[in-house]
């Protein structure tokens, strides 16, 4: 091996792991893209959760009685999956995974903790109400516009990548309990919990 390689594998060694190596600027950018998407999530749970009155009325939250996904669900009116969406409208278990899943990732996200766990679970959420609103129909099943704005990169693609992002560069370490959480044995033990 010659002089350069050497000095090219030991700078190799040396360098630190991902995320370690964005600037200051970038790590803090990251933590306002992780807290900001975290907040969406958030805040989806508390306002049908509490009724705040934007986009759920408080005789209409789920303390008071009210179905997080009847409303949505239910006036699907897209796409090849509208039934399966309207059977799943007001269900039990369509409700709690649901209000489950929107507390789970905004919570892990604002706090820059179960980032890779939290990232999948929006994946998966966000990929599901995108096969809902079907942003590829340019048309509802009673023929009218369907007020698709882009058949591919909507916001559900968006905080998907949003959330895959933020948990692929480590930004829970800046401003967040990520550096802890990532130390803690059991975490250790079970690296897809970072």
């Amino acid at each position: 091996m010659t002089t350069i390689g050497r000095n090219a594998a030991a700078h190799l060694e040396q360098v630190e792991a991902p995320g370690s190596m964005l600037t200051k600027t970038a790590d803090k950018t990251l933590a306002v893209l992780r807290i900001s998407t975290g907040f969406v999530f958030l805040w989806a749970f508390l306002d049908k959760a509490f009724g705040f009155g934007y986009a759920t009325p408080s005789a209409k939250a789920w303390i008071n009685g009210g179905s997080p996904t009847k409303g949505f669900l239910s006036s699907i009116d897209v796409g090849p999956f509208q039934g399966t969406f309207h059977s799943l409208a007001g269900t039990a278990f369509a409700n709690w995974a649901f209000m489950l899943g929107l507390l789970g990732i905004g919570v892990a996200l604002i706090a820059g903790v179960g980032l890779r766990l939290a990232a999948g679970a929006a994946v998966v959420m966000m990929a599901m109400m995108w096969f809902a609103e079907y942003p590829l129909a340019q048309h509802t099943s009673a023929g009218e516009p369907s007020g698709s704005t882009n058949p591919i990169t909507d916001y559900h693609f968006i905080y998907a990548v949003s959330a895959v992002v933020v948990a692929l560069t480590y930004a829970g370490h800046t401003w967040g309990l990520g550096r802890r959480w990532a130390k803690l044995p059991f975490v250790q033990k079970h690296r897809w919990l970072i």
